[in-house]
């Protein structure tokens, strides 16, 4: 039996079965098929002739843009591994993710070359093999477009099969440093043929992908919509515009997005404040994922976009796509993220000691698809520990109904999800424990109207401190990227910090306290 394809094979497919038709495009720029092979297959020798190899890592740095699906299909077609960067992220955090995946190129958009400004020394053959979007070439980098201008587009010859990994997907972790989860082929195949299965899609779709193209709601997307030949259109800005995004879906012709909540909240505000201009007629399915929506905010985007189907989904990194709640289970089941998707088997609610819960009874959500993340990089320890057999967790908690219906309890313990951005406070607490004055530190999620959920902090502060919340926040913000940063600090005394028998912290209690003590949020995360 032959193998799936992969995402280089599946556009060298669509590039001869319609090699004409819109592949691809941006807000300012569109490829055909055809075009786009070219390009992909040239970036993939290119990459090959500057020295890399099957399984060698390229980083990836830049703003939502058309090059982002060249840069996938290239890697895909030449055996290399895509490790795409948050641009949000600090000098910091951009080096410890080149680092631990040990890069051997970069590819990153001009303006964002500061972020490179921490990678160490031990890298410098990526250094030697800066790829630069939107430069020329110069001594110490290499320009984007001329090194596929020069590059043969013929296609590369490296044998790629269904095990051999695609990206390294960095997600956070609870010991304060992301990790590498690995995105193989032939999960790639199998996910994208059950989303076009759930969603339904033909060629004949097009996907607004807002969500930036490093995160792994765009990335599975584009895989997707690129297996069924259908188009996919990249949101080229470096933030969420919400009357251009309604412009968009009002005027290109589009038929999907996904959207986090926060991204609704805003669009359905521009609607008010100015008439759309153009159609929606067009957009048939949308999504809302990363956070539950409420239903006055569901009922408001059905209004808006009346030929659409409303769906919401539970996944992870790691898992994929976990549920799924379809149009008409909107209303008859409130609060959850709907049942198993296709091609899964059963999800299982395990108590502490590994047994099955009974309906009604919170558990820890695993689920087992062959879809699923293959390990962490150099992790074993933490892929020990995320499977139970075939078997995946994420860490969620969650109950199912008598219907079938899966209600989470809580995201990841404690995660705080902030605009669609995941955030473990374990990562705030390690670097806001390191400043002097503070001895003990708690970092929860407290409501925001507009972002879901903003981070807060709790902090002990040392016998005889003198900062108080200004300076702590002000020590804060170049440490962290923006929707990582605290946008509130309680100090509390020892006494007053909750906690357990044997001394841990509350978060719970804590979620309580700033609930009943509420200050109005920052204006953005």
């Amino acid at each position: 039996m032959a193998n799936p394809l992969t995402v280089g094979e599946m556009l060298t497919a669509q590039a001869r079965l319609q090699p004409e038709r819109i592949g691809a495009r941006d807000l300012e720029r569109t490829m055909t098929f055809a075009t786009w092979n070219s390009r992909a297959c040239a970036l993939a020798n290119a990459l090959c002739d500057l020295g890399l190899a099957k399984g060698d890592r390229v980083g990836v740095i830049a703003f939502n843009r058309l090059e982002w699906v060249e840069i996938y299909a290239a890697t895909a077609k030449a055996g290399l591994v895509a490790v795409p960067v948050n641009f949000r992220l600090t000098p910091p955090e951009v080096a410890f993710i080149l680092d631990d995946a040990d890069v051997a190129a970069v590819i990153v958009e001009d303006v964002l070359l500061p972020l490179l400004s921490d990678v160490p020394a031990r890298l410098e053959a990526m250094r030697q093999r800066t790829i630069v979007i939107g430069a020329a070439r110069s001594a110490d980098r290499i320009g984007y477009d001329g090194l596929i201008a020069a590059a043969d587009d013929g296609e590369p010859t490296t044998h790629v099969g269904p095990d051999d990994p695609w990206c390294f997907m960095y997600t956070s972790g609870t010991t304060g440093h992301p990790k590498g989860a690995i995105r193989n082929h032939g999960a790639t195949a199998a996910l994208s043929l059950m989303t076009a299965a759930e969603f339904q899609l033909s060629r004949d779709d097009d996907a607004l992908l807002v969500m930036p193209l490093c995160h792994a709601n765009s990335l599975y997307f584009f895989a997707a919509f690129l297996c069924c030949g259908a188009a996919v259109t990249i949101f080229s800005r470096p933030s969420f515009d919400a009357p251009l995004c309604l412009n968009a879906l009002a005027t290109l012709g589009v038929t999907f997005t996904s959207l986090v909540p926060t991204h609704y909240i805003m669009m359905l505000e521009a609607a008010r404040t100015a008439p759309v201009g153009g159609d929606v007629a067009t957009v048939s399915k949308l999504l809302v994922s990363s956070a539950p929506a409420r239903v006055e905010t569901k009922r408001a985007v059905m209004a808006l976009f009346p030929n659409a189907g409303l769906y919401e989904l539970y996944g992870s990194t790691e898992a994929g796509w976990v549920t799924m709640l379809h149009p008409d289970e909107q209303f008859d089941h409130l609060g959850t993220v709907g049942r198993e998707v296709i091609g899964s088997a059963p999800i299982r609610l395990l108590d502490e000691d590994g047994h099955e819960v009974p309906d009604g009874t919170p558990g820890e959500l695993f689920s087992s698809s062959p879809y699923a993340f293959q390990a962490y990089w150099n992790r074993p320890d933490k892929t020990d520990q995320a499977f139970r057999g075939n078997y995946l967790s994420v860490g969620d908690v969650a109950l199912r109904d008598s219907d079938g219906f899966i209600r989470l309890v809580d995201r990841k313990a404690n995660m705080i999800i902030s605009g669609g951005e995941n955030i473990y406070p374990s990562e705030v607490e390690t670097v806001l424990g390191q400043h002097p004055e503070v001895m003990d530190v708690a970092v929860i999620g407290q409501p925001d109207p507009l972002w879901g959920e903003s981070v807060a902090a709790a902090v002990v502060l040392i016998a005889g401190a003198t900062c108080d919340e200004a300076a702590l926040l002000a020590w804060c913000h170049p440490r962290f990227a923006g929707y990582k940063r605290p946008r509130r600090i309680l100090i509390l005394t020892n006494e007053d910090m909750p906690r357990t028998a044997t001394g841990k912290i509350l978060h719970r209690v804590l979620r309580e306290r700033l609930a009943a003590e509420p200050r109005q949020p920052e204006k953005s995360p």
